[in-house]
Formats: structure tokens, C-alpha cells, sequence
């Protein structure tokens, strides 16, 4: 591993610029680092996932994406590196299909609710798409692996399902959108 950091402050980016992982120096609020960025509030936000009890299975796969989470962020932050491969997106579908495969099938929306952690997850799964569309604009001006934008767009659809196994996990239930309810506004 290379340097590490013994002072965290470094006065560089007082101008409003940053430096990327090549070296170079770009814009703070440039898409490079949007997307980037937005990576790393999406595995900010799967911590929070994490924080809450979670069976073993869940826990075990959160992990193991915020690892690649973090690969997927350096190679936003490295123009030219590739860190996520068609495997990582492979492996996304099959855990989306196990975890998939016992739940009832979907009749209705699904509103962000049902419990702390499923709650937390669509939240990530929010951002995740978020993500995805920084990926989207950034891809339009500079090139990006392709596999960065299938995975979040992946990714997003497995913690959709995620939210729903923690819904259940808890003991709770999903909260269904109600298309024809009788307005409660007064």
C-alpha cells in the first residue's frame, strides 16, 4: 500500500479544486468527483444499514459491497483505471436471485418503510441510483469503464430486494402504496 495519511488537513483544496488519483487536479464540484463522491455517501449509507441487526447472510453481502463500493470509487477517482468487472456484476445478479427467489411477488408499489434497516436500505438504494446517473453524466464527457454504470444500476435493484428480506427479517412488514385511498388531508 502506498503513503498514508499522518495529517489530515492539507490546505490543497482551499482553491476549490481536488486531486484525483493520477494526479491531476480537477474542480471539487466537477462529475468526476460527483460521482465519486456519491459512491462513497452510498457506502456511508449501507454502514448505517449495517449498524442494525441483520441476519448473517445480509451482513455478510453488505460487506462484501462496500468493498467493492470502494474499488468502484477508486476507479471513479483514477481516469483510465478499471476496478469492477462483468464478474462483480455476475455476482450481484445471482445474490439478487437467491434473495429474490423466496418472496412473494411484487402486486403493488412499495413505499420506503417497514422497519430501521429496510428503511435505511432503500434509502441506499436512493442514492445508489443517484450514483448511477452521476456515473451517466460523467460517461458523457469522459470515459468510464462500462461495467461502473451496470453495477450501480445492478446494485440498486439488489438492495430494493434487500429492503424487502429486512422488512420480514424484523418481523415487520412492507408498506404498500395505496393507489385508490381515501385522502386523509384535511
Amino acid at each position: 500500500m502506498g503513503n498514508r495519511l499522518s495529517k489530515i488537513y492539507t490546505r490543497t483544496g482551499d482553491d476549490g479544486t481536488t486531486g484525483l488519483g493520477d494526479g491531476s487536479r480537477v474542480e471539487k464540484d466537477g462529475p468526476r468527483v460527483e460521482a465519486y463522491g456519491t459512491t462513497d455517501e452510498l457506502s456511508s449509507i449501507i454502514g448505517m444499514v449495517r449498524a442494525q441487526p441483520l441476519p448473517d447472510n445480509i451482513e455478510t453481502l453488505l460487506s462484501e459491497i462496500q468493498h467493492q463500493l470502494f474499488d468502484l470509487g477508486g476507479e471513479l477517482c483514477i481516469p483510465g483505471h478499471q476496478a469492477i468487472a462483468d464478474e462483480h456484476v455476475d455476482w450481484l445478479e445471482q445474490q439478487l436471485d437467491e434473495l429474490n427467489e423466496p418472496l412473494p411477488a411484487l402486486k403493488d408499489f412499495i413505499l420506503p418503510a417497514g422497519g430501521q434497516a429496510a428503511s435505511t436500505c432503500h434509502l441506499a438504494r436512493t442514492v445508489c441510483r443517484r450514483a448511477e446517473r452521476c456515473v451517466v453524466t460523467l460517461s458523457r464527457t469522459e470515459d468510464v469503464p462500462p461495467c461502473s454504470q451496470k453495477y450501480l444500476n445492478r446494485l440498486s435493484d439488489l438492495l430494493f430486494v434487500v429492503a424487502r428480506v429486512l422488512a420480514r427479517a424484523d418481523g415487520g412488514s412492507e408498506v404498500l402504496w395505496e393507489q385508490n385511498r381515501p385522502t386523509k388531508v384535511t
